[in-house]
């Protein structure tokens, strides 16, 4: 199934070392981005995934367009352009919590896309959508085009899946960034919060709460991510229930947890199966991606996944 993504992918330099950001002296170079992360999940299980994005043509934007054909992603819904450059982040190394994290991508050519060049993306052949909550917060022309491409896969009656994936230093303040995430969950048909993530945007403290928060907004889908937990799925009207998560062996980054997730989540529903297998599977991608240092290179195939499942533990 084809699944269009839209977002920003960034170069992503990993320490290698631990310590602060402004001490490790050695980095590895990889490509970052939670949209770009659940494009990687979609395309090994099969699907096909087409990233929605501007680049600019210099060294990361190159090394971007490469990993993105070399991972089977579609690139066709992508301009690159002369003079604007490609955002980029770097990342701590940490086997305790989360890692830090320094964007830089203020002005970048992702940053500078309209809703104008939303209205020229050809959509023709494209099944489903997802956003995620970080590219509407790089800039007041990223939020008018996230809001443009959902009003034409509405008018497509396109299924639309929404990760609020909270980045707060990238809002000016924590009510905007509310507001905005809150009003474009009301347009999807599946949205995966995180259970703090929930809790602050709807101001509920369970995850039933949070459920019923989004399912009176008219939101049919609502999985609320518990960690070690597992997941609380809930289908307005349907069935809900506590999927529980799958055990791993060894934590290694929780970083790209949560895009895994998503990719399970929304490879299964694309695949017809119900809310309760989508949860399930999004734990075990979840769990994956814990296991991994990498935002996105331990993402596994189809046949990988399977023998995971079937072992019974990461």
């Amino acid at each position: 199934m084809k699944i269009v993504l839209l977002g920003e992918p960034m170069g992503l330099f990993m320490a290698k070392e631990t310590g602060e950001l402004s001490e490790v002296n050695n980095f590895a170079l990889s490509i970052a981005g939670a949209e770009y992360n659940v494009a990687v999940g979609l395309a090994r299980l099969g699907h096909q995934p087409a990233y929605c994005t501007r680049l600019g043509f210099d060294p990361l934007g190159e090394r971007i367009l490469r990993g993105l054909r070399e991972n089977g992603i579609s690139t066709d819904l992508i301009s690159q352009v002369e003079g604007e450059q490609t955002g980029l982040m770097l990342k701590g190394f940490t086997q305790q919590g989360d890692p830090d994290i320094a964007y830089y991508r203020k002005g970048s050519a992702a940053s500078k896309i309209s809703p104008h060049d939303i209205d020229k993306l050809d959509l023709f052949g494209c099944e489903r959508l997802h956003v995620t909550g970080i590219f509407p917060a790089v800039s007041e022309s990223a939020l008018t085009s996230v809001k443009r491409l959902i009003a034409r896969a509405k008018a497509l009656e396109m299924p639309i899946s929404f990760d609020p994936n909270l980045r707060p230093q990238l809002w000016k303040s924590e009510k905007e960034m509310t507001a905005v995430l809150n009003s474009l969950a009301e347009d999807a048909e599946t949205v995966l919060p995180g259970i703090n993530e929930g809790k602050l945007l709807t101001g509920e403290s369970t995850p039933e709460g949070i459920a019923a928060f989004y399912h009176g907004r008219g939101v049919k889908n609502v999985i609320v991510k518990l960690g070690k937990d597992g997941a609380y799925f809930s289908e307005k009207d349907g069935k809900s229930g506590i999927s529980p998560s799958f055990p791993v062996r060894k934590i290694v980054d929780t970083v790209g947890a949560g895009d895994g997730f998503a990719a399970g989540v929304i490879s299964a529903l694309a695949e017809g199966e119900s809310l309760e297998e989508a949860a399930f599977r999004g734990n075990v991608m979840g769990a994956i991606q814990i296991s991994n240092q990498s935002d996105n290179e331990g993402l596994p195939t189809r046949e990988q996944l399977g023998k995971i499942i079937l072992s019974g533990i990461v």
